[in-house]
């Protein structure tokens, strides 16, 4: 794996992620990956110990303004996002 980063803003990144809410961490590493380019996305997903798939979708997000949008104001993913409810009784 390629550094792009030395060891000191590595860590700097890696504090600074730690203290974003869940939405705003996606979209944080998703923007440092593609500033990156080729490579970035596998450098911040090991970075960060996220998904590449989660960088994926997130690019997607940003770069199409109407999937951004129907993320509500307050709130972390779109409607119907994230883990569904477990609706048996035990």
């Amino acid at each position: 794996m390629a550094n792009f980063y030395d060891t000191e803003i590595e860590r700097f990144i890696q504090l600074h992620y730690s203290r974003l809410s869940e939405k705003d961490r996606r979209q944080y590493a998703a923007i440092e990956a593609e500033k990156l380019g080729f490579g970035g996305k596998m450098y911040i997903s090991k970075l960060l110990s996220m998904s590449r798939r989660t960088l994926n979708k997130v690019l997607l997000e940003l770069k199409n303004e109407k999937i951004y949008e129907e993320i509500p104001i307050g709130k972390q993913r779109r409607v119907g996002g994230g883990r569904k409810k477990n609706l048996q009784n035990p």
